[in-house]
């Protein structure tokens, strides 16, 4: 095994997301990288409450929902996903979190994470789409 395989293999492996079979018609892994990215779009799309055994995993961003779309609105989103990702994914280093908004579509806006793997000091970025449900403000 390689250097390359053995700083891959620190980073861990967990259940594929969604829950999918593998060509062997076992439970799908994800390892890696990609264990990492699917990770964080767990964390992003969990509100806290909704895991019974753990009630304050998640990010708060999903209260956002019915507010307007201002600056205050984006500052909190950016709060919300550095302090979930902060406290549940011990793998990364938060570089910058960033809301950018969609052209011709006043309701969405584009989450931009950067982040870097602690293991491998790989930076990476993910844009994760959240919807507003209120007005312009």
């Amino acid at each position: 095994m390689n250097e390359y395989n053995v700083e891959r293999e620190f980073l861990g492996q967990g259940l594929a997301f969604p829950l999918q079979i593998n060509p062997r018609g076992e439970i799908a892994l994800a390892s890696g990288d990609h264990d990492i990215e699917q990770s964080i779009r767990i964390i992003l799309e969990t509100a806290p409450g909704e895991r019974v055994m753990r009630p304050e995993f998640g990010c708060r961003i999903h209260e956002l929902i019915f507010d307007p779309r201002n600056a205050a609105t984006e500052g909190l989103m950016i709060y919300y996903v550095e302090q979930a990702l902060g406290r549940w994914e011990p793998r990364i280093d938060v570089l910058e979190v960033d809301v950018l908004p969609v052209s011709g579509q006043d309701a969405t806006l584009l989450v931009e994470i950067k982040y870097r793997i602690k293991a491998t000091h790989d930076e990476r970025s993910i844009v994760y789409p959240f919807y507003l449900m209120g007005e312009e403000g």
